[in-house]
């Protein structure tokens, strides 16, 4: 019997092997070929509705805003203290080619990224349904899925997009005007003024020609290179393809290749304009002419050669590199194609003003999905944080710090004002997580169940601005080794925004430090905090997120007291009303 089985197994297994595979293989052909066909139907439907919203939406934010814009800008320019006489005549002078690139560049940008989001979103969406577990879950989510989702997401986007020209630019402005005194200004000799402009001038005619030039001889090579690199995964089973339910995802990245392509052609091109610009700031910087126009030919220079080294071509450029700066530290550059820095863990320098002259993909091997799944993403961030928000404002609201009709009146202003409101909420549940993260001796931060760290963490410019900073001041707080009445002081502190006065309401516990030195290093770290706060709050989609959180602490306190107040009071306020506030 069990010569029999031997001989069974010995003559049938690896024909059924075989079989399996195959099998295997034709499922995942049916499902890429079903996907990209259903995808593409659902494309044709959702895309022009999606692309539409998205033009009119964002194109009209742009043409409605854009006299407010110049006011805005002209009048900061003159208010503000932080730089001279002649170099605000220099940036006068080049506020209309500025504006003219925004409406140019904002008006193409918002084409492109609605025609990309509308068509692309439904398609993807469609592979992705391929992952679910049961064929019926397939079968549905592979329908329904990018379809509403897309078009709501299109009026997201606009709505986000409004909140950037429309809130966040102006604050930029007004800490322009308002900014401290005590910093020594800027200034530039009016002598420069015309250098800065024949550079900038020389700069666009240089830069953009050659760059394009540049840019179309080497995007016959990023192709091939693209596709060999894919086909390689797809044959070895590497990279996106080491999954077998994400091979369809993986070979839609084989057919859509080409057009990642002349994006990067196109960005190329874009970058070029900033970086001829750019001359202008060189000039202003080493006051000296002939190293702006050094700046100008070098990077071209600079260009070719790390395109090479992306598209793994020959090493350095014949072209010419001049000098341009009078002191330069070995290795660096600042405009390059390079990857990003934050996944080779390092730190872009501050103050460099190092900034991508070509975004290229990356033709390295790519990581497992497995690998990227590990990776936290950054939608997981903020909600992370604005339910932390949303805890540490239902705590404040029951014992009566906060009061759902300082939220109210915080959501119907028109204006930032109840910096309580505005800053202090996030401030303080920014301190709460980083205490919490202290106290369980976490290397990063502890948001909901996810540790964040430098090995996990998004690898997003967003993110870079404003994750090494808390890591910073939480290494600072544990150096203090603060007491518990010390830590209630800078939790009341970091609350009322260093408003000793509105804080003088909530009894947690706190005592002033006797000593000067220490009151003045918790004072410091509150208004680190606030600060970062406050940066935080001109991110994209931050508005939105935030106000929404607002609202649900308002239904919470209506929830909690047991009934609405009377319509006829002046602070009432329905939950109806609260989903109206949008404005």
């Amino acid at each position: 019997m069990d010569s029999v089985k031997a001989w069974v197994a010995a003559n049938y297994a690896e024909p059924m092997a075989s079989m399996q595979h195959s099998l295997r293989v034709a499922y995942v052909v049916f499902s890429f070929c079903a996907a990209f066909f259903l995808g593409g139907i659902k494309a044709m439907v959702v895309g022009p509705v999606a692309a539409a919203l998205m033009i009119l939406g964002n194109v009209g934010v742009i043409l409605v805003l854009f006299p407010a814009h110049v006011w805005w800008t002209i009048y900061s320019l003159i208010k503000t203290d932080r730089i001279n006489a002649g170099l605000k005549l220099a940036v006068l002078i080049a506020l209309p080619v500025l504006f003219g690139l925004w409406l140019g560049l904002g008006i193409f940008g918002s084409a492109l990224v609605a025609l990309g989001y509308g068509f692309f979103t439904p398609w993807i969406s469609t592979f992705e349904a391929f992952r679910q577990e049961s064929e019926a879950k397939k079968f549905v989510h592979g329908i329904v899925d990018g379809t509403w989702g897309t078009i709501k997401g299109s009026c997201t986007v606009v709505r986000d997009f409004a909140d950037i020209c429309f809130h966040s630019y102006p604050v930029y402005l007004k800490e322009l005007r308002e900014s401290s005194q005590d910093r020594e200004p800027h200034s530039i000799r009016l002598l420069d003024v015309p250098s800065c402009i024949v550079v900038a001038l020389l700069g666009l005619v240089v830069d953009i020609p050659l760059y394009t030039v540049i840019a179309l001889i080497k995007s016959p090579y990023m192709l091939f290179k693209g596709w060999q690199r894919l086909l390689h995964d797809l044959i070895s089973r590497e990279g996106p393809f080491l999954e077998t339910v994400c091979v369809p995802i993986a070979g839609l990245a084989i057919l859509f290749w080409p057009l990642v392509v002349v994006g990067s052609v196109l960005l190329a091109i874009v970058s070029s304009i900033f970086v001829g610009l750019y001359g202008a700031v060189i000039v202003f910087q080493e006051k000296s002419f002939h190293r702006g126009v050094s700046y100008v030919v070098a990077m071209v220079a600079e260009f070719d050669e790390y395109t090479n080294d992306w598209l793994y071509l020959r090493e350095g450029t014949i072209l010419p590199k001049p000098s341009y700066r009078k002191r330069k530290s070995s290795n660096s550059t600042e405009f390059s194609v390079r990857t990003n820095a934050s996944v080779k863990g390092a730190e872009y320098p501050s103050g460099s003003g190092e900034a991508p002259a070509m975004l290229v993909p990356t033709l390295a091997p790519a990581r497992s999905v497995r690998e990227a799944i590990q990776e936290v993403k950054m939608v997981q961030i903020w909600e992370n944080m604005m339910k932390a928000c949303e805890q540490r404002g239902r705590d404040l609201l029951n014992v009566n710090v906060i009061t759902a009709v300082g939220l109210t009146e915080w959501l119907r202003a028109k204006e930032g004002g109840h910096e309580t409101i505005s800053l202090g909420l996030p401030s303080y549940s920014l301190l709460c997580t980083v205490l919490q993260s202290i106290k369980a001796g976490a290397g990063g931060l502890l948001l909901g169940n996810v540790e964040v760290n430098q090995h996990n963490r998004p690898q997003d410019r967003l993110l870079d601005w404003f994750f090494h900073p808390v890591l910073v001041l939480k290494e600072q707080i544990q150096v203090l080794k603060m007491t518990e009445e010390e830590v209630r002081f800078l939790e009341k502190l970091t609350l009322f925004v260093g408003n000793a006065a509105s804080a003088g309401g909530w009894d947690n516990g706190a005592e002033v430090p006797k000593d000067p030195v220490r009151l003045a290093q918790i004072q410091a770290i509150s208004r680190r905090l606030v600060g970062i706060v406050r940066s935080l709050s001109k991110f994209p989609t931050y508005r939105r997120r935030y106000r929404h959180v607002v609202k649900l602490l308002i239904a919470y306190s209506i929830e909690r007291d047991g009934s609405c107040r009377s319509s006829a009071s002046s602070h009432s306020v329905s939950f109806f009303e609260i989903t109206q506030l949008d404005v």
